[in-house]
This record gives structure tokens, sequence and C-alpha cells, in this order.
């Protein structure tokens, strides 16, 4: 089967040469509907793709504590693997940190942008709250906000007032490592 943009631009170059070569002119019935009918496959596949989009199933990973799930010390190498099995399973991570998260990790501050740049993650799916602010409100806040689950071996006690949804089976996403491999107790969104 030929690609739509393919069937397009040779439907396109025969209306062309139907209006500029003398006597081509009845080309214009066969690679006009074609034209017409390539454009507007063009579109519905652009709107199939924009829509696939819009139903993105967003998990937060609350990177301050992820970081520290293989041997209690703070690697990006034990986030990227939550990342990529999270990817696997069809979700859209988001990864919020702790204002000092980069010092734990390089001895000095990252904000976003070079949090991203390292996990190979878009900008707007990595934050870093400003000092003196916890991340763990503005998780919450943001999983309510979003209908989103988030990643973590936290219980968030002292949040359980503002925060009832914690104690809902599968918001908290726990894991560890056992025996090298990465366990996700990560069971379907309810």
């Amino acid at each position: 089967m030929i690609a739509p943009l393919v069937l397009f631009l040779i439907s396109a170059a025969g209306l062309a040469l139907a209006f500029l070569m003398p006597g081509m002119q009845a080309l214009v019935l066969v690679a006009g509907p074609s034209a017409l009918a390539s454009f507007l496959l063009l579109l519905q596949g652009a709107w199939q793709r924009r829509s696939a989009r819009l139903r993105r199933e967003w998990i937060l990973i609350d990177g301050s504590n992820v970081m520290y799930w293989r041997d209690n010390t703070p690697r990006l190498d034990t986030l990227r693997e939550v990342i990529d099995a999270l990817i696997a399973r069809g979700l859209t991570p988001c990864v919020v940190f702790d204002a000092n998260a980069g010092y734990l990790l390089n001895d000095r501050y990252m904000d976003d942008a070079d949090f991203a740049r390292a996990l190979d993650l878009p900008d707007a799916q990595v934050f870093v709250v400003p000092k003196g602010t916890p991340a763990d409100p503005f998780l919450l806040r943001a999983a309510a906000d979003h209908g989103a689950r988030i990643v973590t071996n936290d219980r968030y006690r002292d949040w359980a007032e503002d925060h009832p949804e914690i104690t809902q089976k599968g918001f908290l996403v726990p894991g560890d490592y056992r025996n090298g491999a990465l366990r996700l107790a990560l069971e379907p969104a309810s």
C-alpha cells in the first residue's frame, strides 16, 4: 500500500503536469481526485495521532525517592530503568525532584532541563520543585489534578488528611530491586 503522503505528492505532481503541459489536461481527471483523497487521508492520520497523544495515561515519579531504590544509593540509572519500564507499559512518565536532588547525585544544583537531558525526557516531563518547597504536596496535587498515579515507596502519611486518595489501591506504585531486577507493583488504574 502506498503511503498517503507519497500518493499525495505523486498526485500533486500530476496536477502540476496537467496544468503546465499542453495536451495533458485529461490527467486532472485522475490526479485531482487522487490528490483530494490522499490529502483527506493525511488529515485523518494527523487527527488520529493527536487523539492518541491526548489519551496518554500519565504517571508521576517521585524522582528523589526512586533514585534510591537500588542499594539505597542515589542513581540516575535506577530512575532511567523505572522510566523505561513505565514507557514499555504504555505510560507517560513525569518526574518530580526535590531541589537538592542534583547535589545528591552530582554535587551541584540541577534544574528541570539538566535532569531532562540526563534522563532523555522532554523538559515538560521533568520538574524540580523550588528550594524550600517539599515535593510531596506538589506530587499529590498534580496527581489529583491529572488523575495520575505516583511511583514511590513513600506513603505520604503527613499528607493523608488533605489527600485521602493515597489510601486507594494502586494510587501509589511501590517498587524495588530483587536479585538485581526491577519490580514495580503496577496494578491497572482503578
